[in-house]
């Protein structure tokens, strides 16, 4: 069964964790696990200070060749009447510097992630860093 408009709304206002897919250069799919919250009619994921390998991410040089990005935020349980699914389909930016919507969408972070607001992982990695996602498309599923 589809997944209602108000289920959605409430899932990317709660859900802690999504998993990003970028386009690699060859054009295969690239997963990794987000942070993200909502703000500024956007969805936004931090570059934050947990420990990276160096220089500038994946899917940081993705997003900036190819806008085109999906998220998937799901539910598993053993009890298979509580499963559901959520896919966006949108248009990513990097963003990055001190302007209003970057600090706005710091600020939804830090409110809706608690090591952010008590400082316990830095909420950027150096300079304000972001990724936009623009939500084109959202849908998902549930069992009836």
């Amino acid at each position: 069964m589809e997944l209602e408009r108000e289920a959605i709304e409430r899932i990317l206002g709660e859900w802690p964790v999504a998993r990003l897919a970028t386009l690699a250069p060859d054009g295969r799919p690239e997963l990794v696990p987000i942070v993200f919250a909502r703000s500024g009619g956007a969805l936004w994921s931090p570059i934050d200070g947990k420990p990276k390998r160096g220089g500038e991410l994946a899917r940081v040089r993705n997003v900036r060749r190819d806008s085109r990005v999906s998220l998937l935020l799901d539910h598993y349980d053993a009890d298979w009447s509580k499963l559901w699914w959520l896919r966006i389909q949108g248009e990513a930016e990097v963003v990055t510097g001190d302007s209003a919507e970057a600090r706005a969408a710091a600020e939804a972070l830090r409110a809706k992630y608690p090591q952010y607001a008590r400082g316990v992982t830095p909420l950027f990695a150096g300079p304000p860093t972001l990724i936009r996602v623009r939500v084109a498309k959202a849908f998902g599923w549930r069992p009836s």
